[in-house]
């Protein structure tokens, strides 16, 4: 896909090809009039950062005391909007406003880089043209229709409005929620939460079942069964001692994981279907576990058991894990410190084969025996 070389020579080629897609002409030259590259945009591309904190760590600093009272007043004042979301789509309540709270703080902070020069200068850029091309497409067919100003501004990474969708997304998914002709996700609610909410329906969401809740454990568990990748009907968990800690019925023949985020010292959930389509919106585990917590808690769920977890790692500590496991022949991906899906997976296997408890959790005792 074409990228790099100068960035007149890249708009150049984006011109050609866009005009040979089909789109307006003088749309396509006012989109593109006056563009330039913003280096501040590869910077933050370059550094962006990964969800490090464990689980319990990450929920007090995006929940905190005001983040629940603030979801709870935005509930109220949009009920008939909520209300609709569901109806139409399926998509409880909490779960909008988790997302909506987590993504830009109720509409507050919606990212101050202007997303043009941001999707141009990601897909001039070799690192991902694959993925920014298209976008660039997108946003200039926003901008044909008037729902894209050439000062929008949103995220480094090209997504925008109040639940940071990227222009593709908006011009497949978007809803104009409010019946004024466009939809303009940075100003409109109900734009915004009738664009998210059909989002979430085409990534597959089941109207009515749930996504996460909390359970208890038996004191003696085979933890080998914790993980994402590990489905049983809830029937069998229950007989295998996993019961919801609400006491609430699930639908018995319903697949769950069970997922330990903080490995068994730590807080246990079911996590269903939805569950996965909540990681469609964001790939970060720790980040969609602590918003399909906070959705629970937005619709009356207790706050999670106050336990204690081991610590994680230190970065040096789980890097050098991260090495012994390669070694051993496992697919980790980076060495990077972080406590991915491959390092979950790996760690619970040499767990099994040492014989400790495979719950994924990476511990000193561990790094010690390898």
């Amino acid at each position: 896909m074409p990228c790099g070389g100068s960035f007149p020579g890249f708009l150049a080629g984006l011109r050609d090809e866009a005009l040979a897609e089909g789109l307006p002409e003088a749309a396509i030259e006012g989109w593109l009039a006056d563009a330039r590259a913003e280096p501040e945009v590869l910077r933050a591309d370059q550094r962006q950062g990964v969800f490090r904190k464990p689980f319990l760590e990450f929920a007090q600093s995006l929940i905190g005391d005001k983040r629940l009272p603030d979801a709870l007043l935005a509930w109220d004042a949009h009920q008939p909007l909520f209300a609709k979301a569901e109806s139409t789509y399926g998509i409880p309540p909490g779960v909008m406003l988790a997302i909506w709270g987590f993504e830009t703080d109720f509409g507050r902070f919606q990212g101050n880089y202007n997303t043009r020069a941001a999707i141009l200068t990601l897909a001039w850029d070799c690192r991902r043209p694959e993925m920014f091309r298209p976008q660039a497409f997108a946003a200039m067919q926003l901008f044909a229709n008037g729902d894209l100003p050439l000062d929008t501004t949103g995220a480094w990474a090209g997504e925008i409005g109040m639940v940071q969708m990227l222009p593709k997304d908006i011009l497949e998914r978007g809803i104009d929620g409010d019946g004024d002709g466009h939809v303009r996700l940075k100003t409109s609610v109900p734009d915004a939460l009738m664009s998210g909410a059909n989002m979430l329906k085409h990534h597959g969401w089941r109207a009515g079942e749930p996504w996460l809740t909390e359970v208890v454990l038996p004191e003696t568990f085979d933890w080998a069964l914790s993980g994402l990748d590990k489905d049983l009907p809830v029937a069998q968990w229950a007989a295998l001692g996993v019961a919801p800690r609400r006491g609430n019925t699930l639908p018995a023949e319903l697949e769950a994981s069970l997922l330990l985020p903080q490995g068994r010292k730590g807080p246990a959930f079911l996590v269903f279907p939805n569950f996965q389509v909540l990681l469609e919106w964001n790939k970060s585990l720790t980040y969609v576990t602590t918003a399909a917590y906070f959705a629970t808690l937005i619709e009356g769920a207790e706050p999670a058991l106050n336990i204690s977890p081991d610590p994680l790692l230190p970065d040096e500590d789980m890097k050098a894990l991260q090495e012994k496991l390669q070694a051993l022949g496992y697919d980790v991906g980076k060495i990077d410190g972080v406590l991915g899906a491959g390092t979950r997976r790996a760690i619970q296997a040499e767990q099994q084969r040492l014989g400790l408890p495979a719950d994924a959790w990476p511990t000193r005792e561990l790094l010690d025996l390898l």
